[in-house]
C-alpha cells in the first residue's frame, strides 16, 4: 500500500470522489502543508494559517499506479486557478500534490507536465514534499455520506462515472490536447473547421475513447452548421442525453454512455421527413472507420447499415 496527499478545494466532495477511484483503500481528510501545530478548522478556514484542505490517500498500487491516480484526481479540479476551487476562494483551497515518498516526485512532477500541455493558461496546482499532515476533526470525515445533501463543488455526474474513467484511462490519457477538451472538459470546436463536418465517404463514426460505434455515414447530412450532423445514432442506447445550462438558453447536451465522453448537442430542427432531429457532435469526439476498414477493425457485423446507403 501507498500514500500520497491530495489537496482539491472542499474536502468533503474530494475525498468522496477520490474513495470511489477502484485501488483506493482508504482515505482521511485534514490539513496540510501549513504553519499553525494540529490547527482547528475554525483556524484553517481563516485562511491565515496556511493549510490546504486535503485528502490522505491509500492505495494499492499493484492496481493503480500513482500516475493514474494523479490524472483521475486531475479530472475532477481546476489546476489552472490560484487558491479557489468552485466557489470557494482562500488559500486553504488550493490544489496540491504532496508527498513523503521522495520516489513520488519524479512520478509527480512528470503528471503535472503532462497536465500542462492540456491547458494554456500556467497549472498552479503545488507539487511539493508533505510538511506536516493534521487529521481534520471527525465530523469532516466522509462528510457527505454522514450527509448525502451537503454541499460539493463536484459535481455528482463526477462520482457515478469515476469508476467507468478509471477503466478507460489509458485511451483517455492517449488523447490528443483537442480530443482531451472537447471529450473530458465538454468543449467546442470550431465550425467549418474541423476533421468530419464535411466528410462524405461511407464509413461509421466510433467514440474517440472506447471505440463504440456511434453513427453511420447513412445518417449523416449537410446541416450547415459546420458540424457533423446525424439525424440518428445507431443505438438509442448509447446515447445519453442531460440538460445543459452553460449559454443563456438550455441545450440538451449528447454523451456517449461508454465513456461518458461529451460528444454535442441534440436539436430538433433536422430534417422532418427523417424525424426531425440534429446530432450536431463534434468531430474530435468521433473516429471515423471508412467502410473499406470496417471488417478488419472487428466492425463487420454494421457493414450492412452503411452498404446500404451506398446503394
Amino acid at each position: 500500500m501507498r500514500v500520497i496527499y491530495l489537496a482539491g478545494g472542499c474536502f468533503w466532495g474530494t475525498e468522496k470522489y477520490l474513495a470511489m477511484v477502484p485501488g483506493v483503500s482508504d482515505t482521511q481528510v485534514g490539513y496540510a502543508n501549513g504553519t499553525a501545530v494540529e490547527p482547528s478548522y475554525p483556524q484553517v478556514k481563516t485562511g491565515e494559517t496556511g493549510h490546504a484542505e486535503t485528502v490522505r490517500v491509500t492505495y494499492d498500487e499493484t492496481v493503480l499506479a500513482l500516475d493514474d491516480l494523479l490524472f483521475i484526481f486531475f479530472a475532477v479540479i481546476d489546476p489552472v486557478s490560484r487558491d479557489r476551487q468552485g466557489p470557494d476562494i482562500g488559500t486553504q483551497y488550493r490544489t496540491g500534490v504532496y508527498w513523503e515518498n521522495p520516489a513520488d516526485e519524479t512520478v509527480v512532477t512528470d503528471a503535472i507536465r503532462e497536465l500542462q500541455r492540456r491547458y494554456q493558461q500556467p497549472v498552479v496546482t503545488e507539487a511539493l514534499p508533505l510538511s506536516a499532515f493534521y487529521p481534520a476533526e471527525e465530523y469532516h470525515q466522509r462528510y457527505l455520506e454522514k450527509n448525502p445533501a451537503g454541499y460539493c463543488h463536484i459535481p455528482a455526474a463526477a462520482y457515478a462515472n469515476v469508476a467507468l474513467k478509471a477503466k478507460l484511462i489509458k485511451q483517455i490519457r492517449s488523447l490528443t490536447p483537442l480530443q482531451f477538451e472537447i471529450t473530458q472538459r465538454d468543449g467546442t470546436e470550431t465550425p467549418f473547421r474541423n476533421e468530419y463536418w464535411d466528410n462524405h465517404e461511407p464509413g461509421i463514426y466510433v467514440d474517440v475513447v472506447s471505440g463504440k460505434p456511434l453513427f453511420t455515414s447513412q445518417d449523416k447530412f449537410d446541416s450547415g452548421c459546420g458540424w457533423p450532423s446525424f439525424v440518428r445514432p445507431i443505438d438509442d442506447g448509447d446515447i445519453e442525453e442531460r440538460a445543459d445550462h452553460t449559454l443563456d438558453r438550455i441545450r440538451t447536451e449528447v454523451r456517449s454512455r461508454d465513456s461518458d465522453s461529451h460528444l454535442g448537442h441534440v436539436f430538433t430542427d433536422g430534417p422532418a421527413d427523417r424525424g426531425g432531429l440534429r446530432y450536431c457532435i463534434d468531430s474530435a469526439a468521433l473516429r471515423f472507420v471508412p467502410l473499406s476498414d470496417m471488417a478488419a477493425q472487428g466492425y463487420g457485423d454494421l457493414i450492412s447499415l452503411v452498404s446500404a446507403s451506398t446503394t
